[in-house]
C-alpha cells in the first residue's frame, strides 16, 4: 500500500514523453581523414588553377579574334552615346556622366537582379532594356535601324537570362482547407 500511495496518479495523456534525439549534421558522418583529404585536394585544385588554368586562359583569349563580338557591342554602344549626346544638351547633366550612369544602372540592376531576385531590380533591368532599345533605335542610321535594334534587344534578352533568372509567370495558387468540423466526435 505505501507504493500506491508514493507513486503519483497519472491522468491519460501525461505520461512523460521520450527524449527527443539529438540532431547532429551530416558532416559528423564523414571521417577526419576524409575531410583532411578533400581539404588537401581542394587546395590543390586551387593551386592548379592559378598556376596553369589562369595563364592558358588569358593566352587563349588574347589569341582570339573578338571582332564580331566587338562589332556587336559598338552597334549598341554608339548608337545610346550619340543619343545621349544628343539630348543632354542644356541639362546640368553632361552627356559622359548619362553615359556612365546608363551603364552603371545596367550593370547595377542586371547584378541585383541575378544576386537577390529583387522585383525593383528586375523592373529597372525591363525599363534599361527599353530604354536602351529606344535610343539605339533613334540614332541608327535609317538602313541599319531595324538590324540596330534587333541586335540590342538579343543582347538584352542575353542578360535577361540572367537578371530575371527564376522568374515565372505561372501563376501561385495556394490553397487552404477551412473546412473543419469543430464538433466531430472523434476530437
Amino acid at each position: 500500500m505505501s507504493d500506491a500511495l508514493s507513486k503519483p496518479r497519472s491522468t491519460p495523456g501525461t505520461e512523460p514523453k521520450p527524449p527527443r534525439p539529438v540532431l547532429h549534421s551530416p558532416a559528423d558522418d564523414i571521417p577526419d581523414g576524409a575531410k583532411v583529404m578533400l581539404a588537401v585536394i581542394g587546395i590543390a585544385s586551387a593551386i592548379a588553377l592559378l598556376v596553369w588554368g589562369i595563364p592558358r586562359g588569358y593566352h587563349w583569349a588574347r589569341a582570339q579574334d573578338w571582332h564580331h563580338f566587338t562589332q556587336w557591342a559598338a552597334t549598341i554602344d554608339r548608337p545610346v552615346h550619340t543619343y545621349l549626346a544628343a539630348h543632354t544638351t542644356g541639362l546640368p547633366i553632361t552627356a559622359a556622366s548619362a553615359y556612365v550612369l546608363w551603364q552603371g544602372i545596367g550593370l547595377g540592376s542586371l547584378a541585383l537582379g541575378w544576386a537577390t531576385g529583387s522585383t525593383g531590380a528586375r523592373l529597372t533591368w525591363i525599363a534599361y532594356g527599353a530604354a536602351t532599345g529606344w535610343m539605339v533605335w533613334a540614332a541608327s542610321p535609317a538602313t541599319g535601324r531595324p538590324v540596330a535594334a534587333a541586335l540590342a534587344v538579343l543582347a538584352w534578352t542575353i542578360g535577361s537570362l540572367f537578371a530575371l533568372r527564376g522568374l515565372s509567370l505561372r501563376p501561385l495558387i495556394h490553397l487552404h482547407n477551412h473546412n473543419h468540423n469543430h464538433n466531430h466526435p472523434a476530437r
